[in-house]
């Protein structure tokens, strides 16, 4: 994996998913449906978005998670980064359900505020520590998933993204490898 390269595993920007960060919710929904209708039957289908500005430069992600958490607005009102980690008991995670009043609307009624929440108020902006270059080793790349325990990195050539290496392809691309290896 020294002497490959993050373009030979990347999926090329006109395969992925993508919106405007002025869509909506619902607008990103169908554009990953479309994406994962078209694109390879041989890999994993597509689990986020990428969301591009007015001049079509990206500039966030949308997961599945942030579609889900920007459905109830209660989020907004406290930091859940690193929530999971801080030791607290199942219990109390589950009181602030009643204690922000999350989820306390049924489902049908929460989906349908989708079509009036914009994308960039959800989206989340990468990191610097999740681009990488193109013509960067796969070991490279693989390196920098781990290290920032991230789901897939930009790729891009200079200044410009052109596409994204996600980490279910280095996961595939590794299960071949060993299988060559016959472990």
């Amino acid at each position: 994996m020294q002497t490959r390269k993050v373009k030979e595993l990347m999926v090329p920007l006109e395969e992925y998913a993508t919106v405007s960060e002025e869509s909506s919710l619902y607008e990103a929904v169908l554009a990953l449906e479309e994406a994962q209708d078209k694109f390879r039957k041989d890999r994993y289908t597509h689990r986020a978005i990428l969301v591009y500005d007015k001049n079509r430069n990206i500039v966030g992600k949308l997961s599945q998670l942030d579609v889900i958490k920007g459905l109830e607005s209660g989020y907004k009102n406290f930091d859940l980064s690193g929530v999971k980690h801080t030791g607290f008991s199942p219990e109390f995670i589950r009181s602030l359900i009643k204690t922000y009043d999350l989820w306390s609307k049924p489902l049908e009624e929460v989906c349908r505020k989708a079509p009036s929440i914009k994308v960039k108020e959800v989206m989340y902006t990468p990191t610097e520590g999740e681009y990488v270059r193109e013509d960067a080793t796969l070991n490279e790349a693989i390196h920098q998933l781990v290290m920032g325990k991230h789901q897939s990195l930009l790729v891009t050539t200079g200044e410009k993204i052109v596409g994204i290496l996600r980490l279910t392809d280095v996961f595939l691309e590794i299960g071949e490898v060993m299988k060559a290896c016959r472990v």
